[in-house]
């Protein structure tokens, strides 16, 4: 017992600056456990500025002014890592089903197709703020910001009867970022491949690419003061190869709740990435360089189309409040049960038009028989 009173009289007699500096140093997750601790550690951890920095070392663009102020108008830097760090897990994939009340129809008013009309335009596409951070083997490698979303036009733009896309990396807005030329090389830790032809053998490069990247793409409602990371941190597949021999697709995404705004009640938020080998090793040099060729954002139903802009918004919206968690286990389950139920839902539209052409070909050869019987 007496160990115990001098360790505890050894940790009082620490000054508050020493623990602040300590906690200043710690991650997220890390400092959170800390804060339960001890009632010191769990003072000190409440401090904004901590959660500042805790921010600028996951998310490098959060160090910019407007950004900071941003955040700051949402509820801080604490709130703001509260809110990003976990993943969205919609919970409703499992029990997500095509609701025929919703089903699409021609003869629809714009107010029905809509749903509440009052809703939608109590909504702005200048609201939300696009985040994006890349990481390779957690080196911040691009960083940008995006106010409003790109090319949205006005209330009658085509942007709310297109497909949504956002172009993460050639688009430039306000910001003042200076190029979007980036690039992966053995400097950033790339290992060094002699040739495509072997990398198509081995798929080293590739396994170490998906191992190393992480994407953040959080987007922000000012308006309603909500933020939420849409990306899932590490990929979820991708291709390597395609479309050529020196590109590499990773696909990064979460689950969104859709009820009330589509038939299939959930969608998919897909980000791709895609680099291009522009300098490979000839056996003597270990020159590998990797330009980041794309970067984008799209919404898809469960049937495989594009969810138009109006809807997006929606969407977006309704995902702000969505369950999160900081399981990327429970994120990766979440998207294997949707890809589980879009092949299903393929399959079972493919059985509907087989049977349909089957109909089809015996109600021709019955037709045919009758006519060449009324003619014999």
């Amino acid at each position: 017992m007496a160990v115990s009173v001098a360790q505890f009289q050894s940790m009082a007699s620490l000054s508050n600056d020493l623990f602040y500096d300590i906690l200043g140093r710690l991650d997220g997750a890390t400092l959170a456990s800390a804060a339960c601790a001890c009632a010191a550690f769990c003072s000190i951890s409440k401090e904004e500025r901590i959660w500042e920095n805790v921010c600028h070392s996951l998310w490098p663009s959060t160090k910019r002014e407007d950004v900071r102020s941003l955040i700051s108008s949402i509820g801080g830097f604490r709130k703001f890592y509260a809110d990003c760090f976990p993943l969205i897990v919609n919970k409703e994939v499992p029990i997500a089903h095509w609701d025929s009340s919703l089903q699409y129809s021609e003869e629809w008013a714009v107010d029905d197709y809509y749903g509440d009309i009052d809703e939608f335009e109590s909504i702005s596409p200048s609201d939300f703020v696009t985040i994006i951070d890349v990481r390779y083997k957690d080196k911040a490698v691009y960083s940008k910001v995006l106010w409003g979303i790109p090319d949205s036009g006005g209330s009658n733009g085509w942007f709310y009867d297109c497909p949504f896309r956002i172009d993460l990396l050639s688009y430039s807005g306000r910001d003042d970022d200076h190029g979007n030329n980036v690039t992966l090389s053995v400097a950033d830790g790339l290992t060094p491949i002699t040739s495509i032809e072997k990398e198509r053998k081995d798929g080293k490069l590739w396994r170490e690419l998906c191992d190393g990247i992480q994407l953040s793409c959080i987007i922000v409602n000012k308006e309603d003061k909500q933020a939420a990371n849409f990306a899932s941190w590490s990929p979820l597949g991708g291709q390597r190869h395609w479309p050529t021999d020196s590109d590499f697709l990773i696909r990064f995404g979460s689950i969104l709740p859709a009820k009330d705004i589509l038939p299939c009640n959930v969608v998919e938020c897909t980000f791709v990435m895609k680099f291009r080998a522009l300098h490979v090793g000839d056996g003597q040099s270990n020159q590998t360089t990797l330009k980041l060729t794309e970067l984008s954002m799209q919404l898809e139903d469960m049937g495989g189309a594009h969810v138009n802009g109006r809807n997006s918004l929606l969407i977006l919206r309704k995902a702000l409040s969505c369950q999160r968690s900081k399981n990327y286990g429970e994120l990766l389950e979440s998207c294997q049960l949707y890809s589980k139920l879009q092949r299903e839902l393929r399959e079972e539209k493919m059985r509907s038009e087989s049977c349909f052409e089957r109909l089809y070909i015996l109600s021709g050869i019955a037709a045919f028989f009758t006519f060449w019987y009324c003619i014999f």
